[in-house]
């Protein structure tokens, strides 16, 4: 009996103190790379960021996002890489060669299948991050996402290429 509660005595503090090691442990990776150089007392500041922001914020966040597959969601980072690598291309292009006269830029509204709000939160970063779009409100319902596209001549295919290549992946990563 005394170890049981002890056990859960430990829980709650690690959880306490280490609310989202996940996240902690990706700022800490972040803080040393943002140095440039490897020391042991950035380290050692990285850890306390970690630490502290991490204890900060969790009340924002009280319940984990659910992760589904793992390894879709670093599929998904390599799309998403590659379709930055790929846009920044384009909009070079367009800027550097198109006549502003040329450019279709309109705004598009995109149906949201997702329901989860960190997948809703996923895909509206991912098509920020994207240059040539920005995602720019979210419908009173959640159902719709509001995109500005410097260059969609499609409309309709605008919208069927972010369903297809990030929609469809995040349905499958978030539950």
């Amino acid at each position: 009996m005394g170890t049981q509660h002890d056990n859960r005595d430990l829980r709650s503090l690690r959880e306490r103190w280490l609310p989202h090691p996940l996240l902690t442990a990706v700022l800490i990776v972040l803080w040393v790379l943002l140095l440039n150089s490897f020391s042991v007392g950035g380290l050692l500041v990285g850890i306390v960021l970690g630490l502290v922001i991490s204890r900060m914020t969790s009340n924002f966040w009280p319940e984990r996002p659910l992760v589904k597959a793992w390894g879709k969601a670093f599929a998904y980072l390599g799309v998403v890489a590659w379709d930055v690598v790929v846009a920044n291309l384009q909009v070079t292009r367009l800027i550097l060669f198109c006549p502003v006269e040329g450019l279709a830029t309109r705004w598009v509204v995109v149906p949201l299948e997702l329901r989860s709000p960190e997948a809703i939160t996923m895909l509206a970063g991912t098509i920020t991050m994207t240059p040539g779009t920005v995602s720019c409100d979210l419908s009173a319902d959640g159902c719709s996402l509001l995109v500005h596209c410097l260059d969609a001549p499609d409309a309709e295919d605008a919208v069927r290429q972010m369903k297809d290549r990030y929609e469809a992946r995040l349905k499958e990563i978030f539950p």
